[in-house]
């Protein structure tokens, strides 16, 4: 029987990617970091509290909606007709019923 051989010294590990920032995240930059983000169906929101804007991506489509006096928490567990809603400070909201933003 042959004795052990060393083993060979382990490799450096390398460095961890940075983590994305609001910065670099899928939705237009000028934004802050969103206060609430999410996905559903395909579906994916960011909110951002400041701007009063909700950027929704859907099929690779961004858009912006202008959320007024409504704080978006999070997305209801179905989608209607009206596409998804929302839910915020007052209920559910849909998003058809938010005014899109150029």
């Amino acid at each position: 029987m042959e004795p052990m051989k060393p083993l060979k010294p382990m490799a450096p590990m390398q460095p961890m990617e940075p983590m994305q920032t609001a910065t670099q995240g899928w939705w237009p930059e000028g934004l802050s970091s969103p206060a609430s983000s999410g996905s559903q169906n395909g579906m994916r929101y960011a909110y951002f509290a400041a701007e009063r804007r909700l950027v929704v991506e859907c099929d690779g489509a961004v858009t912006q909606y202008d959320t007024g006096e409504h704080r978006i928490d999070g997305v209801a567990q179905s989608a209607g007709s009206d596409g998804p809603t929302f839910s915020s400070q007052g209920g559910e909201i849909a998003l058809s019923s938010l005014k899109k933003v150029a």
